[in-house]
């Protein structure tokens, strides 16, 4: 199988999880192609055979101007170059939950795709792509927020609140740090990445565990894990609140899909990631 954008978060964490289970890879990172140039579908076609595994995650992110979004657009388009040249055996697409309309109720799968920002707008553009482009089994997964280890954003949540506590820095909140979220493990979406592609599955998946938390929740968490004399500061809140403050989902489709699969808790992932590193 092939995998585009080799060295990102997500393609590391799948790329171990598929080595581990003796599965032959070939990664491409933009160093060995960069998807924005010239003839790049025709390059990547070279790559490719008829019976691999396509999982696409290569993408500028996250998408902040018009600039980056034309980028990421001819990334897509010389994928689904590609695979006019090679109808590869499954597509796998690694989304995101930016896709989504803000709705007060969980999400799932059915929900309206009406993206209001520019990284929501890229990855949709980019699924409809693929999907009049590529006749065969398509999987389409929107991870919800992502964190864990090696994480190479210092994003706004859990990961950065366990890099100030180890610090015995302060956490400074958005407001109140009220917005409830749900936050789901690495590990736990290049587990789903690699069961999508073993049983070949087709149509979307979001990956998200069910369960929304706060940020206020999580800092304390943090804190208290840490046992050190962190403080929590409240400031006053600019400009609007995300997804007016609620971003929850429906995971059934994903128990579904693969009943054994278990996400694991954010508190303890946590708590492993104090304890270990």
């Amino acid at each position: 199988m092939v995998i585009l954008g080799a060295g990102g978060f997500v393609a590391l964490a799948t790329q171990q999880r598929l080595q581990s289970l003796k599965i032959n890879i070939l990664p491409l990172s933009r160093s060995d192609l960069d998807l924005t140039e010239e003839n790049a579908g025709k390059r990547l076609a070279e790559f490719l055979k008829a019976e691999d595994t396509l999982l696409f995650i290569a993408a500028k992110a996250p998408v902040k101007n018009e600039e980056m979004l034309i980028e990421n657009i001819k990334m897509g388009r010389a994928v689904c170059e590609a695979l006019k040249i090679v109808k590869v055996g499954h597509v796998v697409y690694i989304s995101s939950d930016a896709v989504y309309a803000d709705s007060d109720k969980a999400l799932n799968e059915s929900s309206c795709a009406q993206p209001g920002s520019l990284h929501g707008i890229m990855h949709l553009a980019r699924e409809v792509m693929l999907s009049n482009t590529y006749p065969g089994p398509l999987c389409i997964l929107r991870p919800t927020l992502i964190h864990g280890k090696d994480d190479p954003h210092n994003g706004y949540g859990p990961n950065r609140f366990i890099r100030l506590v180890k610090e015995g820095k302060n956490i400074e909140l958005f407001g109140e740090g009220e917005e409830q979220r749900d936050h789901v493990w690495i590990n736990d979406v290049a587990e789903i990445a690699c069961l999508v592609i073993l049983s070949g599955a087709k149509g979307i998946l979001n990956i998200a565990t069910g369960e929304v938390i706060s940020f206020h929740e999580i800092a304390k968490k943090a804190v208290s894990l840490a046992n050190t004399n962190s403080k929590i500061l409240e400031n006053p809140r600019i400009g609007l609140m995300p997804h007016n403050g609620y971003r929850a989902f429906d995971n059934q489709a994903i128990k579904k899909s693969f009943p054994e699969f278990q996400y694991h808790s954010l508190f303890w992932v946590m708590e492993k990631m104090l304890n270990k590193e």
